[in-house]
């Protein structure tokens, strides 16, 4: 059972439409839990063959909307890098995979898809919102309609920041979300007042934060050494 489900069920918070942009396996989606009791979702993945692996996972589901397309600034092509379990746009200069492990983008690693701003994908209604598309997330955000109860973000990871974290703090603030917790590569926000952060919650916070520092100024050290 993922952590972001038993929160959000030990929290009470209603959730009534689910949506995961950048889902990979359907199996290991961030909202599976709520699929399976039958929450209405939406499904955002840009890689043909995932896209077909979720169509078949969730076939019969009316109330499960899946969308082949890739999260953009702009309606449109774009031109996507595959490096094994993560997909992410090429133009990017910061994703998990450049940055914690060095990929390189070649051409029979690169393909074409259909790119949208989440603005035609988005109806309003959305109150759990999971974005996981490997630095191009601040662009689902910079076009979202609904005001979801709870947004996680992939954020960090190893040596790896999210290149627009700070256009994606600023939103949240300038929108009324505060940080509930963080796991390895996502923060997970709450709309203010929604729940009382506990003692715990915020001291947990802390420490994530505090080891996430440690952990880059470990990397630059790194990356200093070498030359």
């Amino acid at each position: 059972m993922r952590e972001l489900f038993k929160r959000i069920q030990r929290a009470g918070i209603g959730i009534e439409h689910a949506c995961e942009v950048g889902v990979y396996l359907p199996e290991s989606s961030n909202i599976l839990e709520f699929l399976q009791l039958g929450i209405r979702g939406t499904l955002v993945e840009a890689n043909p063959e995932v896209v077909e692996k979720i169509h078949l996972y969730f076939a019969g589901r009316a109330d499960v909307r899946i969308y082949p397309y890739a999260v953009w600034d702009s309606d449109g092509e774009i031109t996507l890098a595959r490096a094994k379990s993560s997909t992410f746009v090429a133009a990017l200069g910061s994703s998990p995979a450049l940055k914690n492990d060095n990929y390189t983008i070649a051409e029979n690693n690169s393909f074409t898809v259909q790119c949208r701003t989440f603005s035609r994908i988005d109806d309003g209604t959305i109150d759990l919102l999971s974005i996981d598309i490997e630095g191009a997330d601040w662009y689902v955000l910079k076009h979202l309609v609904s005001r979801p109860k709870v947004i996680s973000v992939e954020t960090h990871g190893k040596y790896y920041v999210n290149p627009f974290l700070d256009s994606i703090t600023s939103w949240m603030e300038r929108e009324g979300y505060v940080a509930w917790y963080k796991d390895g590569s996502d923060t997970i926000y709450v709309r203010k007042g929604l729940i009382t952060l506990r003692l715990t919650d915020r001291l947990a916070l802390r420490s994530r934060n505090l080891r996430l520092a440690m952990r880059r100024a470990k990397g630059k050290l790194k990356r200093l050494a070498r030359f």
